[in-house]
């Protein structure tokens, strides 16, 4: 099992105490760690990957709350940084009746905002085989240029990049802005984790197969589609023809997607480490091989989501031995 590095936002999130409501209307919220490269980091730590996670906390109860829950999950904290200059991130969270969510952020800026690119060691990275980051953490800040740092160190010792666009548009000033951070970050990527309700608005093309084909620039090589029940797809593109292998989705009575998308990204990032694949092979993982990843991270993604929260609700590897999905 490879070392694997996720980098970005670590927050509270406050998920509210009941459904089917607008965020204006809950009286009552729960206090859960989270952020999406911190969930994913948990995700592989709890299944037995080695995972580290690089950020920026505040030095208050929140942050302190942060580290013990992924110390919990056994993350490596190592690359967890303090700072006094601003407060640890917050986020309130509205659930929908179908489990999916509303969000409002509270970050002007946030402790993770201001992590510069000189905190960034090279070091870090000699013996790290997966760079994993996401788009909230590239708004124009330090932390933007912390990523471009971190990718140039991870590509330098042939790691694999994994981005997932993961696209929370109330961050941004604008929808524009997003996309176009968006569009300059992935041809820096070998692996692309996408949702197929971000597809469209990352692409600007309705039709999906022609989006897809789009999507491969740069060092892409792969594209995970994430269709939520309806299931997942692993996409390459070789001499022009676009090669896709499916697996079926795994319904569920969800109660809070919060961190299903990060489960399932985390979960398939863990089974490449789990096998010890490296950069030059990912194109060539056999197709039965890959059905059987897809179905281990949707089975993994959709019992995340019939418990509340993002890391608490992610099982641990003894505990996804004995789930009994339909």
């Amino acid at each position: 099992m490879y070392k694997i590095i996720t980098i970005g936002e670590a927050l509270i999130d406050f998920i509210p105490n009941k459904k089917g409501c607008m965020l204006k209307e809950v009286d009552g919220f729960e206090r859960v760690a989270g952020g999406a490269p911190a969930n994913v980091a948990a995700a592989i730590a709890k299944l037995s990957g080695d995972a580290y996670f690089i950020s920026q906390l505040g030095n208050d109860s929140f942050g302190d709350h942060i580290i013990d829950i992924l110390n919990d999950a056994n993350v490596n904290t190592e690359y967890l940084l303090r700072t006094n200059k601003a407060n640890t991130g917050l986020a309130f969270v509205s659930l929908k009746e179908d489990g999916n969510r509303d969000f409002s952020f509270y970050r002007n800026p946030s402790a993770d905002m201001l992590l510069s690119k000189d905190e960034i060691k090279e070091s870090w990275f000699e013996d790290c085989k997966i760079l994993h980051f996401c788009s909230v953490d590239l708004v124009e800040s330090p932390m933007k240029y912390a990523h471009k740092k971190a990718i140039e160190y991870a590509v330098k010792n042939n790691a694999i990049i994994s981005f997932d666009p993961n696209v929370r548009l109330p961050l941004w000033n604008n929808p524009q802005d997003c996309k176009d951070v968006i569009k300059e970050f992935l041809p820096l990527s070998n692996i692309l984790k996408i949702s197929d309700e971000e597809l469209e608005f990352i692409t600007g093309i309705k039709d999906e197969k022609l989006a897809l084909e789009s999507l491969f620039v740069g060092n892409i090589k792969i594209i995970i589609y994430t269709k939520g029940p309806e299931g997942a797809c692993f996409i390459t593109k070789k001499d022009n023809i676009m090669k896709v292998v499916e697996k079926e989705g795994i319904n569920v009575n969800a109660i809070d997607t919060t961190g299903a998308g990060d489960s399932f990204i985390g979960s398939f990032l863990y089974q490449l480490g789990e096998n010890n694949i490296e950069l030059d092979e990912i194109e060539n993982i056999s197709d039965e091989k890959i059905k059987d990843m897809l179905l281990f991270s949707n089975k993994y993604a959709a019992d995340t989501t019939t418990k509340k929260g993002a890391i608490a609700a992610m099982c641990t590897i003894e505990e996804f031995k004995n789930i009994k999905l339909a």
